[in-house]
């Protein structure tokens, strides 16, 4: 034993503080003691001798001895090496998982990775020139968008079936299920033994693929569109007007009057909306949220606090930020080449409102699953005229090649000295321990099984001890809209009142201008 090292207690003293513990194996300790090195035993017991009466089975005390070196890795660790151990299944007594060499394709915003070698492959070039450059924009494409581009029946079946699988993170058999010329209802019909063993189909892999309540769909509000189904829409128009025009003159010329009176009636039924808006006194105030925190640790653990006023705008418009990425479209080299100087964030919104998504790591399954389901839903962003833009607060070239555009293909900016954390935090970063705010946080692990579901990869390289949030910033000097904070580990601002919100605020501020 070193002389910087403390020596073990003595167990048996422990039940004179009130907490009876029993310990089925001495040679157990022994080993989690060799892993956790730099923490002692009386470090994680000193909350509970406290407790007068039996509070956890002998299986915390194991991972309470050996296992918090683990969290330093996972979420407070800086840049070492990668660990593959799972953080709802931590065992003293396992060996270490072997590295992961090759990540999956699974659910990529790559459209290469997207359409793989199958027949969508040779449309590339064709869905580029026409607006579908991107998965989410791609996977919102319907029959009447297939048949304007002249798709076969079995690009269609390719299309519906790799959106199914990219819901559901499958990705990996998508080129052997489509080979198999089969639609995706004739896959759904086959038994779970014929799925596992013709396509070779892992058995939970399995079930995530006949479990058909999953979707990351998102409908289009009535009143908007994105812009490749404009050009769809546009072009069916045009060519409906010509065929018209080739059959009956007058008939096309009453189309296009009814067509006109149709707008001026819609223009109208928007105008008296906003009128209705500003005479109602409605002005749009920012919001804050966050999701409720439990009791840790039988109440022994309070949670951090969090603030409850939306941050002033002055604490945002000047954060020096710089870009790592760009908004990723087919063929785009994976990386900025040349090394952006930095930048306002005010430039950034600019022109155009923006949704942020503040990472506390980007290798963590849980804000990659965050990431990923908020990215899905791009096309809904863009018909409401809202970016999307990822904040990281560190640079590991690495994380960020891995992270973009496979769980996000938006643009990826870097905030080197925290301030956007330090906003979501009144000022100072909102912090939380992998220990009291993971294992004993009930919230936490919910969370964590959730992104878990999803089947994404992770890793635990970085610093994860920073929470995140998300903002919702209006064009120009607006100011803040909304404000959701990370109050627990893996907490998602919900997609609907995100949505919700950009609408309003996207609804708002076109009457002002209209009133302008």
């Amino acid at each position: 034993m070193s002389q910087n090292e403390e020596p073990m207690p003595n167990l048996d003293q422990c039940g004179t503080l009130g907490l009876k513990i029993t310990v089925p194996d001495q040679s157990l300790l022994l080993r989690a003691n060799q892993i956790g090195k730099n923490w002692t035993a009386h470090h994680f017991l000193e909350p509970l001798f406290l407790i007068h009466y039996q509070l956890l089975p002998s299986l915390l005390v194991l991972i309470g001895f050996g296992l918090v070196k683990q969290s330093r890795r996972s979420f407070g660790g800086h840049g070492g090496a990668t660990n593959c151990l799972d953080s709802d299944a931590i065992v003293a007594s396992d060996p270490p998982c072997p590295k992961i060499h090759h990540e999956k394709k699974m659910g990529s915003y790559s459209v290469e990775e997207f359409v793989g070698d199958g027949t969508l492959k040779g449309l590339i070039p064709k869905l580029v020139e026409e607006g579908w450059d991107d998965v989410p924009t791609l996977k919102m494409m319907n029959f009447q968008d297939m048949d304007h581009m002249k798709f076969t029946q079995h690009q269609k079946d390719a299309l519906e079936l790799r959106s199914y699988l990219h819901d559901r993170s499958l990705m990996e058999y998508a080129d052997r299920l489509e080979v198999s010329r089969m639609s995706l209802a004739e896959l759904l019909t086959l038994s779970t033994s014929t799925l596992a063993t013709q396509f070779d189909m892992k058995r939970g892999h399995v079930a995530r693929f006949i479990d058909r309540t999953i979707t990351c769909h998102v409908p289009i509000p009535p009143s908007h569109s994105f812009p490749a189904r404009e050009r769809t829409l546009s072009s069916i128009s045009r060519s409906t007007q010509d065929n018209e025009a080739s059959r009956d003159l007058r008939r096309k010329q009453s189309a296009i009057s009814s067509a006109k009176q149709s707008s001026k009636q819609e223009e109208s039924t928007d105008k008296s909306r906003s009128d209705v808006i500003r005479k109602e006194g409605y002005v749009f105030k920012g919001i804050v949220a966050s999701e409720p925190a439990d009791p840790r640790l039988c109440g022994c653990v309070q949670p951090p606090p969090v603030v409850d006023s939306v941050a002033p705008y002055s604490t945002i418009e000047n954060i020096s930020v710089q870009k790592l990425t760009p908004e990723y479209k087919v063929g785009m080299h994976r990386l900025v080449e040349a090394k952006a100087p930095p930048m306002r964030a005010s430039e950034l919104w600019r022109d155009q409102p923006v949704v942020l998504l503040c990472i506390r790591r980007p290798g963590c399954i849980m804000c990659r699953a965050e990431a990923h389901q908020l990215y899905a839903r791009k096309p809904v962003f863009d018909a409401l005229g809202f970016q999307l833009i990822a904040v990281l607060h560190e640079q590991i070239e690495q994380e960020v090649r891995d992270f973009w555009p496979r769980y996000w293909g938006g643009v990826v900016v870097l905030d080197q000295g925290k301030d956007f954390f330090k906003a979501l935090g009144g000022g100072d970063l909102l912090k939380d321990k992998f220990l009291t705010g993971f294992v004993f946080n009930p919230r936490a692990i919910a969370n964590y099984k959730r992104a878990k579901s999803t089947g994404l990869d992770q890793n635990f390289r970085g610093e994860g001890e920073i929470k995140g949030g998300l903002f919702i910033v209006g064009r120009g000097k607006t100011g803040i809209a909304y404000q959701f904070i990370e109050r627990n580990f893996g907490d998602w601002a919900p997609i609907g009142e995100v949505i919700d919100i950009c609408s309003q605020f996207q609804n708002e501020w076109s009457a002002q201008e209209e009133s302008v």
